[in-house]
């Protein structure tokens, strides 16, 4: 298409990187006047530092020239640092190294946003849902299995096909609408008429956690258009918890005052003993402990030696975990499911992406991008299962083969307790851009498809139910007893044998227990953006630039979990409804920049961009939106750049549609157990209206059932504020440049998941308990037997949370040329302030800065030093040391077996240390990269598991910290 101005030709530059409709805040350098000589106009590029468009301005590749924060990931960086995947690369930058993101790890074993395997990103800590993720200037739609997909899955875009990544530091809902709270990461796809093959891959030392990929991408570019075609296909083997010594065993990692380990041995090794609760038969009465059978023919004493209340036993069984000399006999940290259980679990990813543009005619052009992923991951797991229902027992009344007085509950072990789960991700966008004078127009339509399935392995809990009822006598378990669901005939299940516990069940047995389910997921979201952006006006100090627009979005989400999830016929497992609701978005949006004035004393330009935002969603209503940003070129390189704008989110469709889900709460979360001894007299005045009696010192009968479901009809918008300043300085010669910027956000009406304890505590600490509406929530026992405890308790999605973030970003950039070759380094730093929660007005606010996954200072130094054919990289990622001691009333002092300890909750300061090198070859046709990460093989740190969640001993839920240890990487890539 042909273009008179250079206004209009940026214009076009933004709009061929797909940038949206924030791009017109161009800085007047980009103005030049037309009639300038064209060799002069050259020679001023070739003297002016590189800059590329990003978010809306033309700006340096380190952003510093923006009147917001933002900072460019080039793709290069996952070849220097054997990076495999998007997550892997966003995870470099210090707006998501200062909190923990979600890994694919953690979806073992536990429930995640987004399903097993899936990953995203959380700016400043804020929530994956409060970070709008844009492809080429466009949402990109969320991905993932079961209810609570809301987020983009950074495995659906394999890292070949992206150029680099910006990432806008800054609350932009006036840009971009809903999500983009904590900021916005934009990603741009390559471009060109290039052609390469790659292949790489990425080996620990020790076995385990390898991946490999091989990708090819062929582009051509001509007089009416370009196209490309990317397919990749990436492999991650997995890592079983065997496969490294820090989560192979979980030790107590105690210390006594002396500062000796306070650990029991155990004698089967001679080592500290592996904490880990295995099977066997669980003694209820005092002094505690489990009866086990001796698997390894180890000779301990029988229990009917030991125990004086037990007269006759079965022959192989002894007691232990009863005092701390016998705490080391417990057998539980050797059993084979432990190895063998996933820490990252097994994935495999195919992708294909296609982008295509086309001149209809000199002032049209048409467009489409054609994305399309399946990601397959597989996660095995350990569990226990037991009577649970019968609950503790004499063991007289059903326990064969044991004589005397007790209370007993035999527990098994099962690895019956794996997923597989198939995303497979579609995103399409047509569009059509062009001109009319000097003003330029962009309509796009784009639909995201997301069909994910999650395959299950169960335990029935109509069997384990039929099962108890034939231990005690309850039934006949004849062939015409059939259980309701899962329509098995009746076995007798041997819950006292030692091969049952031990993880060996008969084929018999385990087809009556066992079994698997699928559920399946849907999510859909389509989208139409149309604008038109041009000069209003010419001010003396540059023209007026301006950009409106509306757009419209639709999405629909349909969770369908297994059928006996929707029967809560999973043993052990929260039960689920269907997850179905969709949501209309409009929205019209406007955005100016007016240079103010140009060439004064210490003023060589002042900026201002102002945008606005109006929303409706159906689901809440409407609301505005606004944004307004200077940038002030004080003189000699330094400039002041500030900010402040409002931000929403929409409540997610899981927020508004989950159906009752289903879990389970301890008695001991009940305010009114002893309430007789409460400090809080609003919770004795309460429970004794609620007529619980003063004997009620201690918790009875079985869990309470704790429910949650979504908040359609009563959640409204979170709103947000976000203020940032800043100063930068560029030098002269452009061999050094330099930021720091101030950032504040806050939340208010922050949605919440307010779970059953938080609604039992808001209850009962009520001035006004008798019409307390999260008393309704409340449903208890009628004193029977003595119980009085809670039957039911039910929480949900509520809008009454505020969340708050402060923190500085440092960033540094120096660039020299020597004879002897070129040297580039990068310093980025957040050193975070405040990050706090505060769930209800009358709540403790909660302070996150310093605990373990949250340090104060983060940061990356990055150097390459080029020489000839050779590249050198260094690259160095640091955290603060931090401590979970200020969460507990005796700091790190706890007791163990009476006696006073010390346990470990802290981290010192972590750094890792990556090194590679890149050799050019064969007349530029193919570049070989081989490196080490992690070089030095840093360990995760070491603590206690009773004070953090663990796998072994390495903490979860800290993602800054290396799982995989010292690894070799190569990266081939050979242009056509």
């Amino acid at each position: 298409m042909s273009r008179t101005t250079p206004i209009a030709s940026s214009i076009r530059t933004a709009l061929m990187l797909g940038l949206g409709a924030s791009f017109l805040a161009i800085p007047g350098a980009a103005l030049a006047q037309q009639n300038q000589d064209q060799d002069e106009e050259q020679a001023q590029e070739r003297d002016r530092p590189e800059r590329i468009q990003v978010v809306g301005s033309r700006i340096r590749t380190d952003g510093l020239d923006s009147n917001t924060p933002i900072e460019i990931i080039s793709a290069d960086l996952a070849n220097e640092q054997g990076l495999s995947t998007l997550g892997e690369l966003l995870r470099t930058s210090t707006v998501a190294s200062g909190s923990d993101q979600l890994l694919a790890a953690y979806s073992v074993g536990f429930v995640t946003a987004g399903g097993s395997g899936a990953e995203s990103i959380s700016m400043r800590g804020l929530g994956a849902n409060r970070t709008l993720v844009l492809l080429n200037g466009r949402r990109a739609g969320p991905a993932g299995t079961r209810g609570q997909v809301s987020a983009f899955d950074m495995n659906a875009l394999p890292v070949s096909a992206i150029e680099r990544v910006e990432i806008l530091k800054d609350g932009a809902s006036s840009l971009y609408g809903s999500d983009a709270v904590a900021g916005v990461i934009n990603i741009i796809t390559k471009r060109g008429d290039d052609a390469q093959f790659n292949v790489s891959g990425s080996m620990p030392t020790d076995s385990g956690g390898e991946t490999y990929r091989i990708n090819g991408t062929f582009g051509e570019s001509y007089s009416r258009g370009s196209w490309r075609v990317v397919a990749d296909y990436n492999v991650n083997t997995g890592l079983k918890r065997g496969d490294r010594d820090y989560f192979d065993c979980s030790e107590r990692y105690l210390t006594d005052q002396l500062g000796f380990r306070a650990d029991p041995i155990d004698p089967r090794t001679g080592e500290f003993h592996c904490s880990e609760s295995g099977p066997g038969i669980f003694h209820g009465s005092a002094p505690g402990g489990r009866f086990q059978y001796d698997y390894g023919n180890n000779g301990f004493a029988p229990v009917t030696e030991t125990n004086p209340n037990v007269t006759a036993q079965p022959d192989g069984f002894y007691w232990a975990g009863y005092d701390k000399e016998t705490d080391g006999l417990l057998d539980g940290g050797s059993h084979p499911f432990r190895r063998t259980q996933t820490m990252i679990p097994e994935t495999e990813v195919v992708s294909v992406y296609l982008q295509a543009d086309y001149d209809l005619t000199n002032n049209i052009s048409m467009y489409g991008e054609l994305l399309h992923s399946s990601r397959e991951t597989e996660s095995r797991n350990t569990r226990q299962f037991w009577t649970a229902q019968l609950g503790y027992r004499q063991m007289n009344d059903y326990a064969p083969g044991w004589e005397g007085e007790g209370l007993v509950m035999p527990v098994s072990l099962t690895d019956w307790f794996g997923n597989e789960t198939t995303v497979d991700y579609t995103r399409g966008v047509l569009g059509l851009e062009g001109s009319l004078g000097y003003w330029n127009w962009d309509v796009s339509w784009q639909r995201t498809l997301n069909d994910g399935e999650y395959k299950n392995q169960i335990i029935f809990f109509d069997s384990m139910l039929m099962a108890q009822e034939t231990l005690l006598g309850l039934r006949d378990c004849g062939p015409d007893e059939v259980t309701q669901y899962s329509q098995k005939e009746c076995v007798v299940v041997p819950f006292f044998d030692p091969q049952l516990m031990v993880g060996n069940p008969s084929d018999e047995v385990r087809d009556f227990l066992f079994g698997s389910e699928t559920g399946r997921t849907i999510y859909k979201q389509d989208s139409i953006d149309a604008y038109i952006t041009g000069d209003l006006y010419e001010l003396p100090a540059g023209p007026i630039g301006s950009a409106f627009g509306v757009y419209y979005q639709y999405d629909e989400i349909q969770d369908t979990p297994g059928f006996h999830t929707l029967n809560g016929n999973s043993w052990g497992l929260t039960g689920s409804g269907i997850t179905a609701g969709s949501s209309d978005t409009f929205a019209a949006y406007a955005e100016i920049q007016i240079p103010v004035v140009r060439d004064l004393p210490f003023v060589e330009s002042f900026d201002i961009t102002a945008s606005g935002r109006f929303t409706d969603v159906s689901t809440y209503g409407s609301g505005e939106t606004y944004k307004l940003s200077a940038v002030w070129d004080i003189a000699n390189g330094f400039r002041v750049r500030a900010s402040q704008g409002t931000s929403f989110r929409a409540p997610a469709l899981f927020e508004l549609f989950l159906d009752d889900q289903t879990g389970f709460l301890g008695q001991v979360q009940d305010p009114c157990v002893n309430w007789v001894e409460s400090a809080n007299p609003l919770i004795r005045e309460n429970c004794a209206a609620a007529g619980i009696p003063d004997t009620y010192i201690a918790g009875v009968g079985s869990s309470m059932t704790a429910v949650t479901s979504g908040g359609q009809g009563l959640l409204e918008a979170e709103t947000s504020v976000s203020k940032g300043i800043g100063l930068v300085y560029t030098s002269p010669e452009n061999r050094i440049a330099a930021s720091i910027d101030y950032y504040d956000v806050t939340i208010s009406d922050q949605v919440t998941n307010v779970g059953g304890a938080a609604v039992l505590n808001q209850c009962y600490t009520s001035e006004n308990f008798a019409t307390d509406p999260f008393c309704n929530q409340i449903t208890r026992r009628d004193g029977t037997n003595g119980d009085w405890g809670v039957e039911e308790v039910r929480g949900g999605y509520l809008n009454t949370s505020e969340q708050k973030v402060r923190g500085v970003d440092i960033v540094v950039t120096y660039r020299e040329s020597f004879d002897f070759g070129d040297l580039r380094i990068r310093w980025d730093h957040t050193n975070q302030i405040e990050r706090s929660f505060l769930q209800f007005a009358d709540s403790d606010r909660l302070y996150y800065i310093g605990r373990v996954g949250n340090p104060k200072h983060v940061g990356t130094i990055n150097s390459t030093f080029s020489r000839n054919d050779w590249s050198f990289n260094w690259n160095i990622q640091y955290y603060d040391k931090t401590n979970n001691y200020w969460l507990y009333a005796n700091e790190n002092r706890t007791t163990y077996r009476g006696r006073t300890v010390t346990a470990i909750a802290e981290t010192p300061t972590y750094i890792l240390h990556s090194f590679s090198a890149t050799k050019n070859m064969f007349n530029d046709s193919l570049d070989l990269t081989v490196g080490i990460a992690n070089a030095f093989d840093k360990k995760p740190p070491t603590v206690t598991p009773s004070f953090l969640n663990t796998a072994g001993n390495t903490p979860l839920f800290a993602s800054q910290y290396d799982y995989l240890g010292q690894r070799v990487f190569f990266n081939a890539q050979y242009r056509f």
